[in-house]
């Protein structure tokens, strides 16, 4: 599926759609667009990172969120999904939405070919603007860098 915008809609347009939706969407200043699918290289390496970090994790104040969670990014006006975040302490909820947080302080992305320009800057910028925000770790699926 390629990335391309849809149409404009209300954040509450928004999360409506999400609910029902059989693929997920970021949300970016009223425009939406459809999220690129994984691969199995992809849900691997995300899948690793989580058990590493969660069991890393397990006796300290820290909670691992994989993809399915969704970041509010306030100052962007940005919906998205993250590959996975770290949060320390209790998460905070975009109003009292159980499945969208606003405090991460780790980000983790696993580049694909057709969102590493995207992840890199766009995304990156956005991410800067959360106050909780510390650390970003980009992983590609094809170097060892």
């Amino acid at each position: 599926m390629q990335a391309t915008v849809i149409k404009n809609h209300s954040i509450e347009d928004y999360l409506k759609q999400e609910e029902k939706a059989d693929f997920k969407s970021e949300y970016i200043n009223g425009k939406t667009r459809p999220m690129t699918g994984g691969t199995i290289n992809h849900n691997q390496i995300v899948g690793n990172i989580y058990d590493e970090l969660h069991f890393a994790f397990k006796k300290l104040d820290y909670r691992v969120y994989v993809e399915n969670v969704r970041l509010w990014i306030p100052e962007k006006r940005i919906f998205t999904y993250p590959d996975i975040m770290v949060i320390q302490g209790e998460p905070i909820y975009y109003e009292n939405r159980k499945d969208t947080i606003v405090n991460p302080g780790l980000i983790i992305e696993v580049l694909s070919p057709s969102t590493e320009n995207y992840d890199k800057e766009g995304k990156f910028a956005a991410y800067r603007t959360i106050n909780s925000f510390a650390e970003y770790v980009l992983v590609s699926q094809t170097q060892i860098y």
